[in-house]
């Protein structure tokens, strides 16, 4: 199997990369900007009609969040017609496409964890953008899995637990909303369900196809509680630590509003491709060992 990854430097794509050298007989192209660049027409489109993958991972994303509120337009273009034009394409060439969306794409109100057919509402650009991407890709390829994920870290980038560590090695005291709870999500557990779908595919499978799926970390916290236990595992492994301070997200105003509650239920990918997510908390340790090691 020839799989293609866009977006060559994003801690998902890295971590793609990593664990599909893993995996043999596929296959691995990760191609980011400039030569595919999700901000300029017809870049992607180019790429996949000449590498013809079997499967396309749409790991490329606008990120910034708060930018993003003063950038919709760019925000758009990579998020929704970028990601339309990355389906379409590989629909010419026969090629399915996992397209990575967020759980931004929710109000964040209520109590429940959000299921894949829960309605949708997104209260910053970014989450809207993601959504129209979700829309287009439904739209321009059959073939496709829409994968929601939240609050991804990993050992690789800049991310929550390597800015907590950066924080930690200047002040002793860390300022971190509490009332904002998802679902950490470790960027390797996410590629290893990516390759799980992939493998179940090439075995001939067809799980999945033209679905929305959740895929997350088990179990929901706050950022302040994601950020104490960063700094306990920190601090466990020598590295730097800080007193943890909760605060309400009316302490911490932003640009862009963020949901308060944007837990994901992936009941649906567990139940589908047998796969039980793991803890978020058990993937911590190594996370921060590495990070440790290389400072992002």
């Amino acid at each position: 199997m020839r799989l293609l990854i866009t977006g060559r430097e994003g801690q998902l794509a890295r971590s793609l990369v990593e664990r599909a050298a893993e995996v043999r007989g596929l296959e691995v192209h990760a191609i980011g900007r400039p030569e595919l660049d999700l901000e300029q027409p017809g870049r992607a489109a180019a790429v996949i009609r000449e590498i013809r993958p079997d499967l396309v991972v749409n790991a490329a994303a606008y990120t910034a969040v708060d930018q993003a509120e003063q950038e919709p337009e760019r925000a758009f273009r990579v998020n929704a017609d970028g990601a339309g034009e990355v389906a379409a394409a590989a629909r010419e060439v026969g090629a399915r496409v996992i397209q990575i969306s967020t759980d931004y794409v929710f109000p964040g109100l209520g109590e429940w964890p959000w299921r894949p057919d829960d309605a949708t509402g997104p209260l910053n650009v970014y989450g809207a953008s993601k959504l129209a991407g979700e829309e287009q890709v439904r739209a321009a390829n059959p073939e496709h899995l829409v994968l929601r994920t939240s609050w991804v870290f990993g050992g690789h980038g800049r991310n929550f637990v390597s800015t907590m560590l950066r924080l930690a090695r200047e002040r002793d005291v860390v300022r971190v909303v509490d009332d904002q709870r998802g679902c950490p999500t470790p960027a390797d557990d996410l590629a290893d369900a990516i390759l799980a779908v992939a493998e179940r595919w090439r075995a001939g499978g067809s799980e999945g196809l033209g679905e929305t799926m959740h895929v997350a970390g088990a179990g929901p916290c706050s950022w302040a509680e994601f950020a104490s236990a960063i700094f306990a595992v920190s601090a466990a492994q020598a590295g730097p630590s800080a007193e943890v301070v909760p605060i309400p997200s009316s302490e911490f105003p932003t640009p862009a509003r963020r949901p308060m509650f944007s837990v994901l239920d992936c009941g649906t990918f567990e139940r589908e491709f047998n796969w039980p997510m793991r803890r978020w908390s058990d993937a911590l340790p190594e996370v921060v060992a590495r990070l440790l090691r290389d400072p992002a």
